[in-house]
């Protein structure tokens, strides 16, 4: 019997369908109603955004005495107490202000109004971009260590480490593809796990730091052979911690997750402040423990494992902390702290794949600058995936190299956020708080103007995607523009009554650009347009006018007034865009009246090249052509399409 054969076609609608299926629920817009999340204790949220923070201590120690060598211990003290008295104390303050965790972007957002907001967003996303990305290929780099290294892994895998890598990030990509969930409970039981290992091999390695004392001896040997002087040592070490910024990630994450953290029962929507106390809980906690582990094994690692194993090829690199666990735990305790970190780090990247995938329906739907496709979640999963799989090879899944990109996304979104807390506090008339922030804000700006000229490679990617990002939001608002962009209209008592009156017979709306608003402006409007247009003198009109809000926003909630000025009747609104707000507005007479109403405008003349850029910078142009366009993408038939009418 013959088996039936599904055509390419065929296969490839059904691919398409499955492509585009929404696979993760809808993020909120601007105006629609929040949907609820399942709220947890803040430790446990805190664990969710662990998996990213403290999986860094699968590489930083490493990365740290690589960088700054027997200075390692210092320049991470100077790292801790930026991190206790600079990161912490500005997310603690943007808990305060993004409960629902819109973070430090959308706080520049509100603070900087117009298309300036809306660029340095799509530059931040950019960095955010880099961030997350390195973030998976940098945490399957270090996994791939720490399997290579294991003694336990065969010989024939030791020179796989690109394969492998590749191999990490595709099983991440495919468990995206099929549908990710969220998972607090694996999140806490891998975080409490992977810290508790870590407990056990920095008390194993503080013991043999006490029962070993010559390792000191050597250690101030060493950092007094590089710098005679305490205060040159201090001095080198800030000039050296940039390198080790790697140290700052997660504050970002923990603010973003704030929704999911419980709070009060007797929060309301606009101020939760239980929420926002758990959340300042949360960040203190995951500050100080991380605090701890990154002093701790920057000392246990810098005293105890030779200088040649961190570079290149060394058993220590880019796996400090899994080498002290093999040497003085054995290979059976090793291989269990080995499982631990290759699991806790593929769960960071899926940490931050679930980040990037909110980035986009986040901001750019906003912005009109996202593609319909890129409203589903599975065509954003192979791209970032290809993008992963692209960085991985450039870098050769080595994980030092990948340090000065990753740190770079991280330290930018930290200064961004320094500024808009500085920024904020102004507005506030503090100038003792603007002070103390603005020296914490000059202190990240230094530290990310340093990884930028030692490391540029982290640059370079963020300006990859920063440039790709306004290219695609650039062409997706030209090409979206003329869509109705319209999500409700709302009419007060006046108005519906001029619109009920006008139906009694032909209903025609004179479109009319404010000026001076006097019943003088009115009646020439009138008097020109029913010459042009051959209207009976006797025939009623109303006049339309759209106010220019904010040309650099997309979607709207329109509220229309009803305006009386002498015998003349006005319909007066504020919109992005006035014609799709013209559009928008005829189309709900029809509906609400049953009758096709009437749209008359004056003819326009110059440049129809700059109208159109008039039309997308500031939502104006020629409103007669771009208005019947609208309605013709909106209403495809043309029966009951409202009439546009051009004089002149």
């Amino acid at each position: 019997m013959a088996k039936s054969i599904v055509s390419p076609k065929k296969l490839s609608k059904r691919f398409m369908r499955w492509l585009l299926e929404e696979s993760r629920r809808q993020k909120p817009g601007p105006y629609r109603k929040e949907e609820p999340h399942r709220q947890h204790t803040w430790w446990q949220v805190m664990c969710l955004t662990g998996v990213d923070y403290f999986s860094t201590l699968g590489y930083q120690p490493g990365i740290a005495a690589l960088a700054a060598g027997a200075l390692s211990p210092v320049a991470t003290l100077i790292l801790v107490l930026l991190t206790l008295f600079g990161a912490l104390p500005i997310y603690r303050r943007i808990a305060g202000k993004s409960p629902r965790g819109e973070g430090s972007i959308a706080m520049l957002e509100h603070l900087l109004s117009w298309w300036q907001g809306k660029l340095l967003v799509l530059c931040l996303l950019g960095f955010v971009a880099t961030d997350f990305i390195i973030t998976i290929t940098l945490s399957a780099a270090d996994a791939t260590a720490h399997i290579i290294e294991n003694p336990l892994t065969p010989d024939l895998l030791h020179n796989q480490a690109i394969a492998i890598t590749l191999i990490l990030i595709a099983l991440l990509g495919a468990v995206f593809l099929r549908g990710f969930k969220e998972a607090i409970g694996i999140a806490v039981f891998l975080v409490g796990v992977y810290l508790l290992l870590n407990v056990i091999v920095i008390s194993v390695g503080m013991y043999q730091i006490a029962i070993h004392p010559g390792a000191i001896a050597d250690w101030q040997t060493a950092l007094f052979a590089q710098h005679s002087n305490p205060l040159l040592m201090i001095g080198a070490a800030m000039l050296l911690f940039p390198r080790l910024a790697l140290g700052l990630s997660g504050f970002e994450t923990g603010v973003t997750v704030m929704p999911l953290v419980q709070g009060d029962s007797s929060d309301n929507h606009e101020h939760p402040r239980g929420r926002i106390r758990n959340t300042r809980k949360l960040l203190t906690v995951a500050a100080l423990i991380m605090s701890f582990f990154l002093l701790t094994s920057s000392l246990i690692t810098t005293l105890l494992i030779p200088a040649a194993e961190f570079a290149t090829g060394g058993k220590a690199n880019g796996r400090a902390l899994a080498y002290l666990a093999h040497l003085y735990l054995g290979n059976g305790f090793g291989t269990v702290y080995d499982l631990s970190t290759i699991s806790i780090l593929w769960f960071a990247g899926a940490s931050a794949m679930a980040g990037l995938l909110n980035i986009v329906p986040r901001y750019l739907p906003r912005y009109g600058m996202a593609p319909d496709w890129a409203r589903a979640s599975r065509p954003l999963v192979l791209v970032y995936t290809a993008i992963a799989f692209i960085v991985t090879i450039i870098f050769r899944a080595n994980v030092e190299a990948q340090g000065g990109a990753y740190a770079t996304g991280v330290l930018v979104l930290i200064t961004s956020a320094a500024f808009a807390v500085t920024l904020s506090v102004h507005r506030q008339r503090s100038p003792r708080g603007t002070f103390v922030f603005a020296i914490i804000t000059l202190v990240f700006i230094y530290t990310t103007i340093v990884n930028i000229i030692e490391r540029p490679e982290g640059i370079r990617i963020a300006g990859f995607f920063i440039s790709t990002i306004i290219i695609t939001s650039l062409i997706s608002r030209v090409w979206r523009s003329t869509e109705l962009r319209v999500e409700q209209i709302e009419i007060d008592d006046h108005a519906h009554q001029f619109i009920a009156e006008e139906s009694q017979g032909a209903i025609r709306l004179i479109a009319n650009r404010l000026n001076v608003g006097d019943a003088e402006e009115y009646f020439l409007k009138e008097k020109e347009v029913r010459e042009d247009n051959h209207i009976p003198a006797n025939d009623p009109i109303l006049f339309l006018e759209i106010i220019i809000s904010d040309a650099s926003e997309f979607a709207d909630i329109i509220k229309v007034r009803g305006v009386q000025v002498g015998d003349y009747r006005i319909l007066r609104a504020e919109s992005a865009a006035v014609p799709n707000a013209i559009a928008a507005v005829l189309l709900y007479i029809r509906d609400q009246t049953g009758k096709i109403p009437h749209a008359y405008f004056g003819w326009v003349e110059g440049n129809p090249i700059q109208y159109l850029l008039r039309f997308i910078l500031f939502g104006e142009g020629d409103i007669a052509v771009v208005t019947r366009e609208v309605l013709r993408r909106a209403e495809k038939n043309p029966q009951k399409r409202p009439g546009v009418h051009v004089g002149g």
